[in-house]
This record gives C-alpha cells, structure tokens and sequence, in this order.
C-alpha cells in the first residue's frame, strides 16, 4: 500500500470489554485485503514503553505521574513506530490511544482535562486515529468478564463508581469527535459484536 493508504485504527474501551478478542480478527480482514498491518499497543509498544507500562500498572503513583508516564511512552511510540510505519503506508491496529488517557486520568482519576488536552497537543502535535473502535459495556458486566479472565492489575482493581467514571469519559470523547468514534455495544457475544466491527470497516470501505 502507498503512504496515501495508511490507516490507523485504534480499540479503546474499559477493562473487560473485550476488546482485544477482535484485534487479531480485524487485522486478519485487512491483511486479506492487501494491507500490511502492525499491530501494538499502549501503554507500550516500544521497549521503553513496555518499561513504563510495568511501572504504570504496579507502581503506586499520584495521579500527574501516571499522566505524564503514559504520554512519555506515548511519545516515544508514536516517534519510534506509529509515524514510520503510517510514513511506509502500514496500516497500525493499536490497542487503546490518547483517549484511554482522558478516559481514566481525567474521567476515572479526576485531572484536569485541560491538562490532559495540554499533553495531547504536545506529544501527538496532531495525530489522532482514523477510526477508534470503542468497546462499550456496562462496568459490571465487565468485572464479571475480568474476573473471569485473569488476575487484577493496579487498574483492574477499581471499584465500579471508577469504571462507571471511565465509561463516561470514553462516551464524552466519542461525542466531541463523532467522526472518528464508532461505539461497538461490546454486550452480546463475540459473533454479534463481530458483525459490528465488520460493519464499521465496511462503511470506511476496508
């Protein structure tokens, strides 16, 4: 693909979701289809992010540290990897992006969203998503699926008034920037939330 194909597609939704159980199936699709596909994701992606993230989900830490550590590894992803393969016409599938950020610092932690806004507008000096796909459900329901899935990480462990908080945040991103958002009712089965995503990329032509 030319550097005029290159896509990036970003999943976000809160733990639970289900998410990543549809990654590897979208970027199977898009591959069918003649796209060469990276796939990452955040916190994460390059060797000093996956560092960071180790520090982001076990370390005790205030709230602007856990901001500023995650857009440090953001940074550093997005210059390391995202830009250079969107730059050779790759089309990236990344697992949760900026709007995880305001979603759970500034909706679930409580900061400042200017702040957040702030740290958006210098690290990613404009990048943003072609698409997000968000994953929505309600918080209990996903508790039900963490618990059942794996053990709880520092996030993991939050109460349900916190991932209610996260929910909003990712429905108030998806209301500032409709274009770029589609919400996946992340509720019913794997097929049924399939079948959404498939519906998504089929309206974008991919």
């Amino acid at each position: 693909m030319s550097s005029s194909s290159a896509r990036f597609i970003s999943f976000e939704g809160i733990d639970g979701a289900g998410k990543s159980t549809h990654i590897e199936a979208v970027s199977a699709r898009l591959r069918e289809r003649g796209a060469t596909v990276l796939n990452t994701r955040e916190p994460g992606g390059t060797p000093l992010a996956e560092t960071l993230r180790g520090l982001f989900l076990h370390e005790g830490m205030d709230h602007l540290t856990e901001a500023l550590l995650v857009f440090a590894g953001r940074r550093d992803h997005l210059v390391k990897v995202i830009e250079p393969a969107l730059a050779a016409g790759q089309t990236v599938v990344c697992d949760r992006f900026a709007d995880a950020s305001f979603a759970y610092q500034g909706h679930g932690r409580g900061m400042d969203l200017q702040v957040l806004a702030t740290l958006e507008q210098w690290v990613l000096q404009g990048r943003q998503p072609d698409l997000t796909l968000w994953f929505d459900l309600p918080a209990e329901q996903a508790a039900q699926r963490r618990a059942a899935a794996r053990e709880a990480d520092r996030f993991e462990q939050q109460d349900l008034d916190f991932f209610n908080r996260v929910r909003a945040g990712y429905a108030a991103r998806a209301a500032a920037a409709p274009q770029r958002f589609v919400r996946i009712d992340a509720s019913g089965d794997i097929a049924s939330v399939a079948a959404q995503v498939a519906a998504a990329l089929e309206a974008r032509g991919w």
